[in-house]
């Protein structure tokens, strides 16, 4: 029997990773990857790599020359442009071409806090998830009007063994929210912390993606792919300092607060916090478990700490520690406790 031949621009990031891992050790699939090359050595020896700057059209062009695809997987389509480019590539020489698109889309709040593929698409807080709701509308219009076989994917807070989700962080990632946490220093949670968030370990992911790759019914459908683990952001801190042994400081900050006083430092918290996490959000996955019956959270939150822990502390390259944003953190806390003095 043929094997399937599945394309990955990107291949090497958070989410494309552990799905190419997967692949590539099955006897069905053969995983190409086209991307820069810059973490060759991060991918399995039997998936083929196309070395080239997608965004160099004509190039890309050269290189796939002759070649055609069952499914196309892109992972790095940020704005429209990029996936017009996709679609002169590709139109008329894939079976599917997989979008990954991101749940912070979703108008928040919305109607309800349970989130289906239904729910209105807006975020006048983060231009990076207006972008993708352009992506998505213009693949869609496509797809209606000359069949181009396009299937969205919208994930939401996914997670490796190499980063652990956190509501606030500088620009170097979440450790020095770690060092916070093991020098006994104060951490700070959006709100109240009690906001409902998922967090979804890679290689549940997977599955669930893997799962819709070449099924006719996910052709021209939007799915969003998480687990079902349903966390408040205290209990995911709190999870974090169990795991690390520690008692966990926290201190609540108001969202509106944090974007106004991080803004001149670069952190975007309006985006990221205002447009997205500090929202209560629970995701309906029914409508991917229909097609993806095997799609479930073998990985539950307190398991992936744990494992993100153990590989963080034993490797000093994931240890980027950031003191502008933990000097930040002093200054936000001392100005609220101080502000508590004047009344």
């Amino acid at each position: 029997m043929a094997k399937s031949k599945a394309l990955f621009i990107g291949g090497t990031g958070t989410i494309s990773s552990a799905i190419v891992r997967e692949l590539a050790g099955r006897d069905d699939w053969d995983v190409w990857i086209l991307n820069r090359g810059n973490r060759a050595s991060s991918v399995p020896t039997n998936v083929h790599q196309i070395v080239c700057d997608i965004s160099d059209e004509q190039d890309a062009k050269k290189k796939l020359s002759g070649m055609e695809f069952d499914v196309i997987n892109e992972f790095i389509g940020f704005t429209q442009p990029q996936v017009e480019r996709d679609y002169r590539l590709f139109a008329n020489k894939v079976k599917q071409y997989i979008y990954i698109s991101s749940a912070s889309a979703y108008n928040k709040p919305s109607a309800s806090y349970i989130i289906t593929e239904g729910t209105t698409l807006a975020n006048p807080h983060w231009e990076y998830s207006r972008n993708k709701i352009a992506c998505e509308e213009f693949l869609m219009k496509k797809y209606r009007e000359e069949g181009f076989p396009v299937t969205i994917v919208r994930p939401s807070h996914t997670y490796d063994e190499r980063n652990i989700p956190l509501g606030v962080h500088g620009k170097n990632g979440f450790y020095q929210v770690i060092k916070r946490m093991q020098e006994g220093k104060p951490v700070i949670i959006q709100g109240d912390g009690t906001s409902l968030w998922h967090v979804t370990f890679n290689k549940d992911f997977a599955t669930g993606y893997i799962g819709l790759m070449l099924n006719r019914h996910a052709i021209g459908e939007e799915f969003q792919i998480t687990g079902d683990e349903v966390l408040s952001w205290n209990q995911i801190y709190q999870t974090i300092a169990d795991a690390l042994g520690v008692k966990l400081n926290a201190y609540h900050v108001a969202s509106e607060y944090l974007s106004a006083v991080g803004d001149k430092y670069g952190f975007d918290f309006e985006g990221s916090l205002i447009g997205d996490k500090s929202v209560s959000v629970v995701f309906d996955n029914s409508k991917l478990k229909r097609i993806v019956p095997q799609m479930q959270t073998t990985v539950p939150f307190n398991m992936g700490v744990r494992i993100c822990l153990d590989y963080v502390l034993s490797h000093q390259d994931c240890q980027r520690e950031d003191p502008e944003f933990d000097a930040w953190c002093d200054n936000v806390i001392s100005a609220l406790e101080e502000s508590k003095k004047l009344f």
